[in-house]
């Protein structure tokens, strides 16, 4: 498994044969958009920081047979492209890749913001790592992940939630994302603690757009 950052919560997956995109938002580098050859572009919901709707059409138009995965609130707002609606449980077959749906509802912000959907994305294929991007909640931790896409900060998160979550997922590997939040003086402190408590031996510190290959490994 080849996987590649594009800024923020973007990310490329390379696994048997099956290119996949996750999450191309507005913190995203313009390259991301004009990425060819894709077997599936996934949302997990609908803030600009994961889905920037002025620069994805292009990227549709260069995928049209790309496979669009995303929440139904998602669905049903984007006016580009056909979307196939996720969900926690459901599983869409692109390839040989399995994606499954894990959760329903973004963390809270503030308790006067509505939640609205977020459906975070296992993908997995036989003999190879399974990675859990959970767009932006720490609320579900499925079983099976062997590579964490792991959101470093948001507004609605904060350290020790950030290591529970890391050890209640408990995966082989793990890299961060979902951190142009962070200035660059302070980044370190967010990475060292997580990746100093969380208890995941092959922690990675994946700049914004660095690649990383990962084999399959049993926690």
């Amino acid at each position: 498994m080849n996987i590649t950052r594009f800024g923020h919560a973007a990310v490329l997956v390379d696994v048997a044969g099956t290119r996949i995109l996750i999450d191309p938002g507005v913190f995203s580098v313009d390259e991301t958009f004009d990425l060819t050859d894709l077997d599936a572009i996934v949302v997990t919901h609908q803030h600009p920081d994961h889905l920037d709707q002025d620069r994805a059409p292009a990227l549709l138009e260069r995928n049209p047979d790309a496979v669009l995965l995303c929440d139904p609130e998602t669905a049903a707002v984007v006016s580009f492209g056909t979307w196939t609606e996720n969900a926690d449980g459901l599983e869409t077959t692109v390839g040989a890749v399995t994606l499954r749906g894990v959760g329903a509802r973004h963390a809270v912000i503030l308790p006067s913001i509505p939640r609205i959907a977020n459906v975070g994305v296992v993908l997995s294929a036989p003999g190879e790592p399974a990675l859990f991007h959970p767009g932006d909640t720490y609320e579900y931790a499925p079983d099976g992940v062997d590579v964490l896409a792991l959101p470093l900060s948001a507004p609605w998160a904060k350290s020790s939630e950030t290591v529970d979550f890391v050890q209640r997922v408990s995966p082989a590997a793990m890299f961060p994302i979902h951190d142009c939040t962070i200035a660059e003086i302070a980044y370190g402190t967010y990475w060292g603690q997580v990746s100093g408590h969380g208890g995941v031996d092959d922690s990675r510190l994946l700049g914004q757009t660095e690649q990383a290959s990962f084999e399959l490994s049993h926690n």
